[in-house]
């Protein structure tokens, strides 16, 4: 059966009531609305009527969904163009010799004006700054140059060392220079040539000018022996001699005495001690005296026993009649204090020390006779020469001095201790000085040689006091370990430690005329007397105030003079008649 073409309903007009497929939009997230079924008509033959066609439900629009943000599209990233190549870094020449400059790469841009290049900029640097940069640059070299130096190697003879420095063209030695200082300032030299790259060169033709020199000698030449000792003058040597011959005199006449004393029956030594001893015990205090306005520092008994003589920090030195303890004159010439005071064993002149550096020399009125001068620092004791011809000064510049008294001449500087000299003594023979410093050493002189002839070691802490027993051989030292140490120079060792005082011994003194008990006196405010035989204490002397600087015992040994920082003098007797005293030989 044929049908129709033309009457047969097509799909465009459902397709325009429903509108355009694409017009349609489902939105995912809200559910459609249901959409019925569009039934197609049915097929009806051409010779039938066509019947009318049902009508087309609507279909409700669909509900309109808000339109989504587009997301941006990622940037475009641009491709960087290539970095120029880095110049590369200006270092400084190396310097010749291995010498080191400067790290500070600052210091090479600026000029002139303080104005310094980096790169394309500039900018100013200000004085200041450039000071401090100069004195690291110059603080850096003198480094280098120590550095350089500690690695020389150089000569330790003075001669060798003497030889280099003429052989380089220097000074082979310069006013006051000393061995070490003279190496020291070889090593420099030798340095510096070497930092200028010199050193070398004139090392070298000094090598061959030594061996053209040395070329027709014999290799086996003895070494030469340099002398150990400084040549002195002339007088030093007359007066060693003077002192031999002196001392050689007085030497026999003790020996005598002791011999005839041992085997003499009617001498009873023990019996002569003991009497002593107890006369010793019995010391009281007779007198005391205000002494000046400051502390005072030293006293001396005068040979006779009819004066005493103190000194003070004020600088003055005062003189006493005995025994009443009484102001006799005033001796003032020093610019600063008195450190010591020492009266002549032969006659009635005295010494004194100060912290001026100098010693002057008194006659009994007060007038000053010499004034010794040669010490480059204060000076502490002071002491005669039994001969009475020469006094010794000890001194905190580490040495001691022997001077003439006649003309005033310096003999003798002696150099020894590593630390300053404090006491100085002279043995009763005169052949011997013995002198004790801060380096908690004492040290006997052969005073006809010039040798150290003994070193006594034993105090732990600085040694203040020295003194020779009129025995000839023991020898009493104290110091500021608070003890008293008594040596045996026949031995050469210690003898005894005496622990006498509770604080350091300022200085002690043997009894002069035999040596039958010896006297500390001590900071501790006390002085103490001790038995020679066996070092006991016999007398305790306590009455002052303060620490006592200084002692002196009187030739028979009837007094005993103290002195102290709180201003006065305290005499102790006794209290013997005069027919009791010691016979004086």
């Amino acid at each position: 059966m044929e049908v129709d073409e033309e009457n047969v309903p097509s799909n465009t007009a459902s397709e325009s009531a429903i509108g355009p497929s694409s017009d349609v939009s489902v939105n995912a997230a809200t559910p459609p609305h249901p959409i019925q079924p569009i039934i197609p008509p049915p097929v009806i033959p051409l010779s039938a009527p066509v019947p009318p066609m049902a009508p087309i439900p609507t279909i409700p629009p669909p509900s309109i969904v808000p339109p989504i943000a587009p997301i941006p599209a990622p940037p475009v990233v641009r491709p960087l163009a290539p970095l120029p190549p880095r110049p590369p870094p200006i270092r400084p020449p190396v310097a010749q010799n291995g010498e080191v400059g400067s790290e500070d790469s600052d210091s090479d841009n600026d000029d002139a004006g303080g104005r310094v290049n980096q790169g394309a900029g500039e900018y100013e640097i200000s004085e200041e700054s450039r000071l401090v940069r100069e004195r690291q640059e110059k603080a850096m070299q003198e480094l280098m140059m120590k550095r350089r130096a500690a690695a020389l190697a150089v000569p330790t003879n003075d001669m060798a060392v003497r030889a280099r420095l003429r052989r380089l063209g220097e000074p082979i030695t310069l006013f006051g220079e000393r061995e070490m200082e003279r190496r020291d300032r070889l090593r420099m030299i030798m340095a510096k040539l070497d930092a200028d790259g010199q050193l070398e060169k004139l090392m070298k033709a000094h090598e061959d000018e030594e061996t053209v020199a040395t070329a027709g000698k014999d290799g086996d030449e003895e070494e030469i022996q340099y002398p150990f000792y400084t040549e002195g003058p002339k007088s030093l040597r007359d007066a060693r001699i003077d002192i031999a011959k002196y001392s050689l005199v007085r030497a026999a006449l003790r020996l005598q005495r002791a011999r005839r004393r041992k085997d003499d029956p009617d001498e009873d030594v023990d019996a002569e001690m003991d009497w002593a001893l107890k006369q010793a015990a019995n010391l009281s205090l007779e007198f005391s005296e205000i002494g000046d306005d400051r502390p005072l520092s030293g006293c001396s008994f005068s040979r006779d026993g009819k004066s005493l003589a103190t000194c003070s920090l004020t600088g003055a030195a005062k003189l006493w009649s005995m025994p009443k303890v009484i102001k006799s004159c005033t001796l003032k010439g020093h610019t600063e204090r008195a450190t010591d005071v020492a009266y002549s064993p032969v006659h009635n002149h005295l010494a004194t020390a100060s912290a001026d550096r100098t010693a002057k020399y008194w006659n009994d009125q007060g007038s000053l006779l010499k004034t010794f001068e040669g010490h480059i620092d204060r000076l502490a004791r002071i002491a005669f020469h039994p001969s009475g011809k020469y006094l010794g000064t000890a001194s905190f510049d580490k040495t001691w001095r022997l001077w003439d008294v006649e003309t005033g001449e310096e003999l003798l500087l002696q150099e020894g201790h590593s630390r300053s000299v404090y006491g100085l003594a002279f043995h009763q023979d005169g052949s011997l000085a013995a002198s004790c410093g801060l380096d908690a050493l004492a040290r006997v002189w052969d005073l006809r040689t010039g040798r150290s002839i003994l070193a006594l070691e034993g105090h732990v802490k600085p040694v203040l006091g020295i003194s020779f027993s009129p025995n000839g051989y023991h020898l009493a030292t104290g110091g500021e370990d608070n003890t008293c140490r008594i040596w045996d120079l026949r031995k050469k060792k210690s003898m005894y430690t005496i622990p006498a005082h509770s604080n350091l011994i300022s200085q002690v003194k043997f009894e002069p005329q035999e040596g039958y008990f010896l006297v500390t006196a001590s900071y501790d405010m006390t002085a103490k007397v001790w038995s020679a035989r066996d070092f006991k204490p016999v007398k305790t002397l306590s009455g002052h105030e303060a620490k006592v600087t200084s002692v002196d015992v009187l030739v028979d040994g009837s007094y005993i003079a103290t002195v102290s920082h709180d201003r006065t003098i305290k005499l102790w007797s006794t209290n013997m008649s005069s027919e009791q005293t010691m016979d004086v030989d």
